[in-house]
């Protein structure tokens, strides 16, 4: 067997080191973390179908937008990612373009994170578009469905425009005096921030359909073409796009087919003219919109903004919701249209505009886009298995630009979200002014009002003395008074008011009314089922009530009985209140002001939290209750929702998110006293928050509504239900019920 000399062997040993050098340099250029960008990593889910917190990763890398590969991916990269999008974590990864194939470049492949950054960028890569993929193996991420605390909003399923910024309907008149919203005019868009025409040759209803869409506004009519080409040929146009074809169903203009034309464009529409387009405004925005509405089978709730709010349906006689498996702008855009709205422009999943409480009726719905109404969708049959209210669907339609904001402002606040209130008026001699709102009688209905005005969200509070906020600047003069809303109105002009005739006994800034705006809110909502399950008639001694009558808790008779003899007549229940908004519930006092109650042994956060009532039929009270100074905590949660709120120890008090509270039977105050109620047929009535002092996303939804037969000895509840649950018909019914002839509760 051959030996090696000492010069071999000294010849191996170089060989081997350097191709061991070789070796760490390929390793070194192979898996190198991604070079400094010059400009920061943006992140976004895209394709579909998905749900908001799905979808095929994109990044944005110098302006660029572009996929994952998913070569050698795996969790820890998806947690990153996930955290850069707002969620707490992952729970799982695509791989072989799930989500649909990108477009543009793959910018990263063989992603290797560790789990820890705070950005892809520092995770270990080939480099910034270094690739051998293609789109069909671009990566996806699932995170789980939990926010960070504090970071904005971003869960929906939008449009990307990328081409067309803006468009918009240019009078034929310009001089003339145009009132909002603007239906009709050629046809404009914005191109590198300029405004240019569209050739009209081939254009057609499709294509003023897509773009009234855009909008707000439902349909398109025709336009008199003759007109504008006569007013066209007084004028030098700039085309930029033109051979546009439109499916009709496109929620952006941008979705369209169309060339954009480049260079010396004003000579480039050869036997055209400018493109116009005519659109028909909806009910709330036509010159007739304080005419009584038409009855629809589809409604938003609990939106800030208008056109906006989670979608709920009607169903024979009762409202459910959507369940947002599959839920894109196309069929969002069939339930924006069909109430009076353009297109939609964020069609949102995850219940966020809050959870519903009845029957979810729709699951994986798919519009074509040309549907009259939601119900005329293909959608497959729910069961139990399928879908929670967590998945609740919700849309943003786009609306008509009616100019509200610019008639109102909020000034001296710490935030865009708070301030005092100032509204610009018309003077007498015909000048504008700007002046304040008196704060005499302002409240939390007023402020929902005024929050959606300025578009920033809820009511968090509707302030009644602003001395707090500087007023060193601004307006001096209260222009206006009396105001009273229902809290529907789109603007504080539609609200009652002292007009012109103003009348302010405090007219110093510091009387002045403000405003405390949040984009999110509570919403709570009784279970109507578990009270008319419970519900029961107890005879208790008077002994037994000293502490309830030291809360108010009794009729008033009960101050002329022979204490501590005889008894009191109680209708008693169990209840459980749910927070299904964005927001906990929290009371409006502080701790510093709570009120110790040494019978119940808690602090008394509230001075009326809850109210009872038992009604005639014509909707007299015979009797009343109410649970004075509730003391607030979350006695159980939805799964993976932890407490937050506990009343022992002089804990904080409120109601989380995903949380309710539970009041039994057998505690003192959950009652009404019917000791001096007649037999009869009546309507009992539970109404959450009555005074409107802490803000919740929908008020409506507040009171719950049950009939009761009382035959002197038993009582029988029935047709139990949450106030907006029911269409107009059924509660219309509901009011004339005979009541029970049996025990027999269906």
């Amino acid at each position: 067997m051959a030996t090696l000399t000492g010069r071999g062997r000294w010849e191996l040993s170089l060989r081997l080191l350097l191709l061991g050098l070789w070796l760490l340099v390929v390793c070194a250029q192979r898996m190198t973390p991604v070079p400094p960008q010059r400009e920061k990593v943006a992140v976004r889910l895209s394709g579909y179908p998905r749900k908001h917190n799905e979808g095929r990763v994109e990044v944005s890398y110098e302006g660029e937008w572009g996929t994952i590969c998913d070569d050698d991916f795996k969790l820890e990269n998806a947690v990153v990612l996930c955290r850069m999008l707002g969620f707490t974590t992952a729970i799982g990864w695509t791989h072989s373009a799930k989500y649909g194939k990108g477009t543009g470049r793959v910018w990263l492949d063989n992603l290797d994170c560790r789990g820890t950054e705070k950005d892809v960028s520092e995770c270990k890569s080939l480099g910034w578009g270094q690739t051998d993929c293609t789109h069909e193996e671009d990566a996806g991420v699932i995170c789980k469905d939990e926010r960070i605390p504090g970071f904005v909003d971003s869960n929906v399923i939008s449009v990307q425009s990328e081409q067309i910024e803006e468009v918009r309907l240019k009078p034929a008149v310009p001089n003339a005096r145009q009132r909002l919203p603007i239906t009709e005019g050629f046809v404009e868009v914005k191109y590198m921030g300029q405004w240019e025409q569209v050739c009209d040759n081939g254009w057609n209803y499709k294509n003023s359909r897509v773009v009234c869409g855009m909008l707000g506004f439902p349909a398109e009519r025709r336009t008199n073409k003759r007109f504008y080409k006569m007013v066209a040929e007084r004028q030098v146009p700039r085309y930029r796009v033109h051979s546009v074809v439109c499916a009709g169903t496109e929620t952006h203009f941008s979705l369209c087919q169309f060339e954009l034309l480049k260079g010396n464009v004003s000579n480039q529409c050869p036997g055209g003219a400018p493109a116009a387009a005519s659109c028909v405004p909806g009910p709330l925005f036509s010159k007739g919109r304080r005419r009584k509405q038409p009855k629809l089978s589809v409604r938003l709730k609990a939106g800030a903004r208008i056109g906006e709010g989670r979608v709920e349906i009607l169903k024979g006689t009762e409202w459910g919701t959507i369940c947002d498996d599959r839920w894109n702008t196309v069929s969002a855009s069939v339930v924006c249209r069909e109430l009076g709205f353009g297109s939609a422009k964020e069609a949102l999943t995850g219940a966020r505009m809050g959870k519903g409480m009845g029957p979810i009726y729709l699951n994986e719905v798919h519009c074509t886009g040309f549907e009259k109404s939601i119900w005329d969708c293909a959608a497959k049959n729910i069961s139990q298995d399928d879908c929670r209210h967590t998945e609740d669907a919700a849309v943003r339609c786009n609306v008509p630009y009616m100019g509200f904001e610019t008639t109102i402002r909020i000034t001296g606040g710490r935030t865009r979200y708070e301030g005092r209130l100032e509204i610009l008026i018309t003077a007498a001699n015909g000048t504008q002014q700007w002046g304040l709102v008196c704060g005499e009688a302002w409240g939390m209905l007023e402020a929902m009002v005024a929050c959606r005005q300025l578009g920033v969200g809820y009511a968090n509070q509707g302030v009644q003395e602003t001395w707090y906020w500087d007023a060193d600047t601004g307006a001096q003069e209260m222009v206006l008074s009396g105001v009273k809303c229902t809290g529907d109105e789109m603007t504080l002009s539609q609200c009652q008011s002292h007009g012109a005739n103003v009348k302010c006994k405090k007219s110093s800034t510091r009387f002045a009314a403000g405003v405390i705006c949040s984009e999110t809110s509570s919403d709570l909502i009784l279970d109507a089922r578990l009270v008319q399950q419970t519900a029961y008639i107890e005879d208790r001694p008077l002994h037994m009530l000293y502490c309830a009558a030291e809360e108010d808790c009794l009729s008033s008779s009960a101050r002329n009985a022979n204490w501590p003899y005889g008894h009191r007549r109680l209708l008693r229940f169990s209840s459980e209140i749910h927070n299904i908004g964005r927001a906990d519930f929290r009371p409006k006092a502080g701790r510093h002001s709570w009120v110790w109650h040494e019978c119940h042994g808690h602090y008394h956060s509230m001075d009326i939290f809850t109210h009872y009532d038992i009604l005639t039929l014509n909707g007299s009270k015979v009797a009343e209750g109410h649970k004075a100074s509730f003391c607030l905590e979350d006695s159980d949660c939805d799964d993976n929702v932890a407490k937050r709120y506990e009343c022992a120890n002089f804990g904080e008090q409120g109601i989380t998110v995903g949380c309710w509270d539970s009041y039994r039977h057998d505690i003192d105050c959950q009652w009404i006293d019917i000791t001096d109620v007649k037999p009869g047929n009546y309507i009992m009535q539970v109404v959450i928050n009555p005074n409107y002092e802490v803000s919740e996303s929908d008020f409506t939804n507040n009171a719950m509504k049950c009939n009761c037969k009382y035959d002197g000895h038993r009582i029988w509840m029935h047709n139990c239900h949450i106030g907006d649950a029911f269409s107009e018909e059924a509660e219309r019914e509901f009011e004339k019920y005979p009541g029970q002839l049996n025990n027999l509760i269906p």
